[in-house]
């Protein structure tokens, strides 16, 4: 996921706590200033929690510079409490902390760092990008702004309410709008926007006109965005003042849940071919654009083995054991969760027993493993014929193993 959000263009730190940034600019009552604002969201799993009573409690430090050349412009540093009223919520995956600043900077270059330091451990990250902040004309519209909600401002010289979507992202068949806030403060603010969605490979998909009320001194507005309009993976909402070519942007991406990395729709496929039965993936290829929300959604439905929860308990298992194959198994083939070893682990998960012949005897010129699936009665040997590590199907195993996956596809709901 944070390599997608970086190609959306989001600052996406990687150290041991994964949060993500964006930055939006919009019009400040100065004429020679930008009002930036920078939103930081995080998973609350990275933090460490302790209970204080009845609920959990942990802290972090946000810590924002900008810097322009050796010179330090702004330098924020924030204590941050969290309290969440479950245990549960500790353990969340989403976009469940926020952080945010608003700041005035001058149009130009800048260096800007972001740290986020977990209270309770020795968890951090950093990330420093460079950035642009531009000069904004009295007609010109400022960033457009993924957000939870907005109360939008009605003068140039206040601030607008806003709990930013610093990922950017709404889930498909899941979300129905994005709330997109729009600003325009001032004598000069456009009225009036046309929305254009472009999609993978430019494909424009969706334009739309909008009329913008009268809201004190200006037209600033939140704009429902509908999800089904636009595609799976990374997609560029183009705004602008009918007629003029000047155009501000925003990326969005529509995923298919948190822990699902896809860039596309069609991406899809590739990843779910060890999770559910041919017929159901044909399903899903067979569905119209306009169709596959719908879609999509009752295949969430029928697959989840737990329905009464938020979460997909199925897929979140399905992808966590693709990320461990791919470091457990990374020497058996360039992706280690499509090498044999990891075919097996992705779609059967761990083995009931493994009888590796190199425990018995360091001596053997081939090494030979066999996986014990009791409750499937399989059993499935692996050879090592280079003394490397680079385990291989045997050619009869070959078979056991794709019969094997397809029983355990035609069991699950």
């Amino acid at each position: 996921m944070q390599r997608l959000y970086r190609g959306m263009g989001l600052i996406a730190g990687g150290g041991a706590i994964p949060f993500v940034s964006s930055v939006s600019f919009l019009r400040a009552a100065a004429g020679d200033s930008t009002l930036t604002m920078v939103a930081l969201s995080m998973p609350s799993r990275v933090l460490g929690f302790t209970r204080q009573g009845e609920r959990y409690a942990a802290g972090y430090v946000a810590r924002l510079e900008v810097r322009q050349g050796s010179a330090v412009v702004k330098l924020i540093e924030a204590t941050e409490k969290v309290l969440v009223p479950t245990f549960r919520e500790t353990s969340r995956t989403d976009e469940a902390i926020i952080w945010q600043q608003f700041l005035t900077l001058a149009p130009g270059r800048y260096t800007l760092a972001l740290s986020i330091k977990d209270e309770a451990s020795i968890r951090n990250a950093t990330e420093e990008v460079q950035l642009e902040v531009p000069r904004l004309a009295a007609d010109m519209f400022g960033s457009p702004m993924p957000v939870y909600e907005a109360i939008p401002r009605t003068s140039i010289d206040s601030l607008p309410r806003i709990l930013a979507r610093p990922r950017s992202t709404v889930v498909f068949g899941q979300d129905s709008l994005l709330p997109l806030y729009l600003d325009a403060v001032g004598a000069a603010a456009p009225s009036r926007a046309h929305l254009r969605i472009v999609g993978d490979g430019d494909v424009v998909l969706h334009d739309q006109d909008i009329d913008m009320p009268p809201r004190g001194d200006g037209h600033s507005t939140t704009v429902g965005v509908p999800v089904a309009k636009m595609g799976i993976g990374i997609n560029t909402l183009l705004v602008s003042v009918p007629g003029r070519p000047d155009t501000a942007r925003a990326r969005v991406l529509v995923s298919l849940g948190d822990d699902l990395p896809i860039a596309s729709f069609d991406e899809m496929f590739t990843y779910l071919r060890y999770f559910t039965t041919a017929d159901r993936l044909k399903t899903l290829r067979d569905a119209t654009p306009a169709q596959r929300p719908e879609v999509w959604a009752a295949f969430l439905k029928a697959t989840d083995p737990v329905p009464g929860t938020a979460e997909h308990e199925g897929l979140r298992e399905y992808f966590s054991r693709i990320r461990v194959a791919n470091v457990r198994f990374r020497d058996d083939g360039p992706v280690g969760w499509l090498s044999d070893r990891g075919i097996a682990f992705v779609a059967l998960g761990d083995p009931d027993n493994i009888i590796d012949t190199g425990m018995s005897d360091p001596n053997a010129r081939v090494r030979q493993q066999v996986w014990e699936y009791r409750e499937l009665r399989v059993q499935i040997l692996f050879v090592d014929q280079t003394g490397f590590g680079r385990w291989r199907l045997s050619s009869q195993s070959r078979a056991e193993l794709d019969n094997a996956i397809r029983r355990r596809l035609v069991s699950r709901p």
